[in-house]
């Protein structure tokens, strides 16, 4: 059994979950659930990201304390990730003790090792309150932020704490030349590249008057005490949630994949690797930075008036069918773009014309011709046409060749169309006319029954309660989540009980 370490990013908490906060956990819960169902041991992490600047305004704009309001945006996320399957292990809050005193210990283990990493200086900048960064003139365009431009930049003089990153330029280079899969895909990777080409500049990692932060540990030459930089508290949560610094957190330590948006790749693939060699420790085996889910060629954005209601949006189909809707319209690699329109065409011919319509027909003529058992047959030509699709979705699933989710959920869509065009060339029901042919049509029927099986088991990552009722309505053991990928060969569906339930996916009103 191998571990499987995943974290997604932590939310920034000073507003509701919206659908591009849902795209990062619905497809990082997929790949935690394909690693499950591998037989992997997986430790599954989200969270949200509680301190800084931008929290301490909305708390006060609401009248309420910091503390009132990430208590109940922590509620709120994790209400709608249970609402969407999302099966983390833990969600860890950068305002829980344990955190802030791994934050506090990983710092001081810096200082121990590297005490020249730290230096103070003044400071005078743009600083983006949206990003909680100051900003590069190339990351500004008409006096805005690129990624908040409804935000006004503020000029900031402060005498701060800063860590000295130029000095790991060559080792950050020396990690992307020797290991070409830590930042997945490519484009991500090649602006890095690009980033280290610029030259790496040492960053202002405390803030002055912010006392809504955890404490950084060493004190000004003037004796203040400032506030630790939201990104120095945040990044560190994925090793905080091993439980460092105490003993026995490497054996959970270093994750094998952080999934994140493209827009922070500097922070994991920089930052955070600096931070982690200069502590001494291990860094994350690979980093996946996913797009942008757009809406009319926008991102979304609370800021910039560019929302989708998240709950309408679950209201429409179901949690599964959004959940198979964004990882197979959006790449997992790139941008991809949300409409209504769009949800509704894949739902009818994906969910209902196809998938739905082959589990409906086949329990039924089980019904009808087989008292509602599955008859022993062996496996077949469909059973051997099926074996390259569900290969490549192996390949799309397992990171060989990245995390192309779309890549596998289109795989397994070319099994369930090549089901309904079994059924048809076949025709059960004539066979069923005829006593001679018995053998084949319990041939047809079994290979029918075992490929919905497997379509259960291997949509069980994308829709696990869909799958889930699928699995029950075909009389499977246990549960799919119990079932592992290396038994699919010896699927044997020979005297399931077929129970004929409510339609996976109801047809939408004409």
């Amino acid at each position: 059994m191998s571990r499987f370490y995943l974290t997604t990013a932590i939310d920034y908490a000073n507003g509701e979950p919206h659908i591009g906060h849902a795209y990062e956990k619905i497809g990082a819960d997929a790949i935690a659930r394909y690693h499950r169902l591998r037989g992997d041991q997986v430790q599954f992490l989200t969270g949200l990201d509680e301190h800084g600047q931008k929290v301490a305004q909305a708390a006060a704009d609401r009248g309420v304390s910091p503390q009132q309001f990430v208590d109940d945006i922590a509620s709120r996320f994790q209400t709608m990730w249970q609402r969407l399957g999302v099966s983390y292990d833990r969600f860890i809050r950068t305002t829980e003790s344990g955190h802030k005193r791994g934050v506090r210990a990983l710092i001081e283990r810096i200082h121990e090792r590297n005490p020249d990493d730290f230096y103070e200086q003044s400071y005078e900048g743009w600083y983006c309150v949206g990003c909680e960064l100051f900003k590069r003139d190339n990351e500004i365009v008409d006096g805005r932020c690129v990624l908040h431009p409804t935000r006004t930049l503020e000029w900031t003089t402060e005498r701060n704490w800063f860590f000295r990153l130029s000095r790991y330029q060559s080792f950050i280079k020396k990690l992307f030349d020797e290991r070409p899969d830590f930042l997945c895909p490519e484009t991500r990777r090649n602006e890095i590249l690009s980033l280290l080409d610029q030259g790496l500049e040492d960053i202002s990692i405390t803030r002055s008057r912010l006392a809504w932060a955890i404490p950084f540990p060493l004190r000004t030459s003037t004796g203040e005490e400032q506030g630790t930089w939201v990104w120095f508290d945040a990044l560190p949560n994925y090793l905080t949630a091993t439980g460092f610094p105490d003993a026995g957190y490497d054996t959970r330590w270093p994750a094998q994949l952080h999934v994140i948006g493209k827009d922070i790749t500097r922070l994991h693939c920089v930052i955070w690797p600096a931070m982690l060699h200069s502590a001494g420790l291990p860094l994350p085996e690979r980093v996946w930075a996913h797009g942008f889910v757009l809406l009319s060629g926008e991102r979304f954005s609370k800021s910039a008036g560019v929302r989708l209601d998240l709950d309408e949006a679950i209201g429409r189909y179901g949690a599964d069918a959004l959940r198979y809707f964004l990882l197979r319209e959006v790449p997992f690699d790139a941008d991809g773009s949300f409409s209504f329109e769009r949800f509704d065409d894949r739902y009818t011919a994906d969910l209902a014309n196809s998938l739905g319509n082959l589990a409906s027909r086949a329990i039924a003529m089980v019904e009808k011709y087989c008292d509602g058992v599955v008859p022993a047959a062996a496996p077949g030509a469909l059973d051997a046409a099926d074996a390259a699709d569900l290969a490549a979705y192996h390949a799309s699933a397992d990171g060989a060749r990245g995390y192309l989710l779309q890549d596998a959920l289109a795989a397994v869509m070319r099994c369930v169309s090549r089901g309904n065009e079994f059924v048809q060339s076949s025709q059960p029901w004539a066979l069923a006319k005829d006593p001679s042919r018995r053998g084949e049509l319990e041939a047809v029927l079994a290979a029918i029954v075992r490929q919905l099986a497997r379509h259960a088991l291997y949509l069980a990552p994308f829709m696990p309660q869909k799958a889930q009722e699928l699995w029950t309505q075909l009389g499977g053991p246990e549960t799919v989540s119990a079932q592992r990928f290396a038994a699919t060969n010896t699927l044997d569906v020979t005297g399931w009980r077929v129970t004929k339930g409510a339609p996976l996916f109801p047809k939408p009103p004409s």
